[in-house]
């Protein structure tokens, strides 16, 4: 056990998208919580939202000159060799500078040269695994970590069962705050409580093909009998606008962002989304019937064994990319009609939830301290 007034440091690095840096914040709010006495450094990748989202949560960060090798051929892999070995020496100089008790590792290619320099230094390293199939970065340091924090079973295809421990992954506490709050959500978004609301998150940035599942049919969503929360992202919120007031519609409120999340899951009667690790571990968590889109262009198809997952126990819907734009309404107006089976998806669903999954990785990563 660390003494309570010891100061500890601790380096979190990763990110890349919000499934890998809202995880990463959630574990250091709850080590922060378990152990005051902390100091933290991240790392990222420059120019990627992490460099944003961090410092805005309140931490520091260095970013490092590191970006993925491309699948396809490119002329970016040129430069790959160059970024990496960049990214190593900056690695090892700011570990040096920093002496970290511990290393985090959540995955995204900034992780990938810290935690391999920090094994160099002797440092003990924990990784946080989001998907039930791991990303490159994380399968290639599994073996530098001495703890691997994982949210499905079965990981032991992919790392040692000896390191291996299933927490689920940590999710923000306020979003998932959502009792008594419909009343609230369902005003604040301009909406009747007397009609059935679906919620559309395409990620972030949204989802070109649902969004294009929704402008393809889009009489049909105007004619139907309940009403739609939808975060178009940046690419679909000029045309969803310009169609919303051209007909002027009151049921489709489009917007594109939500920063509101914990209301917009108070709203929703369904969720509609894309399959990525933490947005299934939020439903989870909230218990929202969902149907699950999962992005074919994700490493290794992660997101679609990840729907599969849940679907294989009737914990969700899952809708091929390739097949939205057919099915996507038709399967909506079903559910919606179907109570019983949305009181199942929802029952179900719940079972995956891991509230304490944040406080669950802060005590492993404290163990690790000597």
């Amino acid at each position: 056990m660390i003494e309570e007034n010891r100061n500890i440091k601790v380096i979190i690095s990763g990110g890349g998208t919000g499934g890998h840096i809202f995880p990463a914040i959630s574990i250091a709010q709850a080590i922060q919580k378990t152990h005051p006495q902390c100091e933290f450094l991240f790392i990222g990748a420059k120019d990627k939202m992490e460099m944003e989202k961090i410092p805005a949560a309140g931490f520091p960060i260095k970013g490092l000159w590191i970006s993925g090798f491309q699948r396809k051929l490119s002329l970016k892999n040129l430069l790959f060799p160059f970024k990496l070995i960049s990214s190593l020496c900056q690695s090892q100089r700011i570990i040096k500078k920093f002496k970290p008790d511990v290393v985090v590792g959540v995955g995204g290619f900034a992780s990938g040269p810290t935690l391999y320099m920090a094994n160099r230094q002797g440092i003990p390293a924990l990784i946080q695994e989001q998907n039930s199939y791991p990303g490159i970065t994380n399968k290639l340091l599994a073996n530098k970590a001495k703890t691997i924090c994982v949210a499905y079973p079965n990981m032991e295809r992919f790392f040692s069962a000896k390191k291996i421990i299933e927490t689920g992954n940590p999710v923000r506490k306020h979003i998932i705050q959502i009792d008594g709050k419909k009343v609230t959500a369902l005003k604040h978004f301009g909406l009747s409580s007397d009609k059935k609301t679906i919620l559309i998150i395409g990620g972030s940035l949204g989802s070109k093909s649902i969004n294009q599942a929704v402008f393809s049919n889009f009489d049909l969503w105007i004619k139907a009998d309940f009403q739609l929360i939808w975060q178009t992202g940046i690419t679909g919120i000029v045309e969803a606008e310009k169609q919303i007031e051209s007909q002027g519609i009151h049921h489709i409120r489009a917007h594109k962002f939500i920063n509101e999340m914990d209301l917009a899951y108070a709203a929703a009667d369904l969720v509609i989304s894309r399959a990525g690790a933490i947005a299934i571990s939020e439903l989870s968590a909230t218990a929202k019937a969902s149907i699950f889109v999962p992005l074919p262009s994700a490493a290794e198809d992660h997101q679609t064994k990840n729907a599969k997952s849940l679907a294989d126990k009737n914990a969700a819907i899952l809708i091929p990319d390739n097949e939205v734009t057919e099915k996507l309404f038709r399967v909506c107006k079903a559910l919606l009609e179907n109570e019983t089976e949305l009181i199942a998806l929802s029952e179900n669903i719940k079972q995956f939830a891991k509230p304490n999954a944040d406080i669950e990785i802060a005590n492993e990563v404290l163990k690790l301290i000597q």
